[in-house]
């Protein structure tokens, strides 16, 4: 009986398990196209995602220092549509702020010390202060209640609520002498002008129960 040829003396190559698999394998894994494209088939030559270059791997984790970046870099609209924060009201020009601000805040507070018949104005003029001879004129806030018997005046020489500021008043027809009013405030406010004032009349027993 004459021995069967095997497919090996034949000159014929068994078909591999792997050869049968590797066309379904690469077609659903490695698409046809010019672009490098990522796949899940498992190599030991992938690259570490922390280590690997972005630029020439698409397996690459993104820097943390770029994603730091992005998160940083926000729309200058974003920036644009923030609203701003008003100006102050003590930045205004001089008058402006004494008629606009101080005056209607100056009665509010005085008349919530008991006073209900506040006269408030404002205006330049000579000082009147007994033996005061200079006829300099200067802008000043002039109250006066009881039918004029009570009067103050404020006074802004520098026409600045920074800069210098004086404080007289009289009971009737004596008048006091010229004093300094808030020298020792290293910047005057809204606040400060009506506090400061408000706290010298009380001194003077004019507010409240005095």
């Amino acid at each position: 009986m004459a021995d069967e040829t095997n497919h090996n003396q034949a000159g014929e190559v068994a078909p591999s398990t792997v050869d049968k698999q590797a066309p379904s394998v690469a077609e659903d894994n490695a698409p046809s196209t010019s672009e490098p494209v990522a796949t899940n088939i498992p190599t030991a030559n992938t690259p570490d995602p922390k280590a690997a270059n972005p630029k020439v791997n698409p397996n690459a984790a993104k820097p943390a220092a770029a994603k730091d970046a992005a998160a940083e870099d926000k729309p200058a609209a974003a920036k644009a549509a923030k609203k701003e924060k008003p100006p102050a009201v003590e930045d205004k020009p001089f008058t402006q702020f004494i008629e606009q601000d101080y005056l209607p805040a100056l009665q509010k507070a005085i008349a919530e010390e008991g006073v209900k018949d506040l006269q408030l104005s404002f205006a330049k003029q000579k000082l009147p202060i007994t033996g005061f001879s200079s006829n300099e004129q200067y802008w000043q806030v002039i109250g006066s209640w009881q039918n004029g018997q009570r009067q103050f005046n404020v006074y802004f020489p520098d026409e600045d609520i920074q800069g210098k500021k004086g404080f007289s008043c009289n009971e009737g027809k004596k008048t006091s002498t010229l004093e300094s009013f808030l020298i020792d405030e290293r910047k005057t406010t809204l606040d400060l002008l009506v506090f400061g004032l408000v706290r010298r009349l009380n001194s003077q027993k004019w507010l409240g129960r005095n």
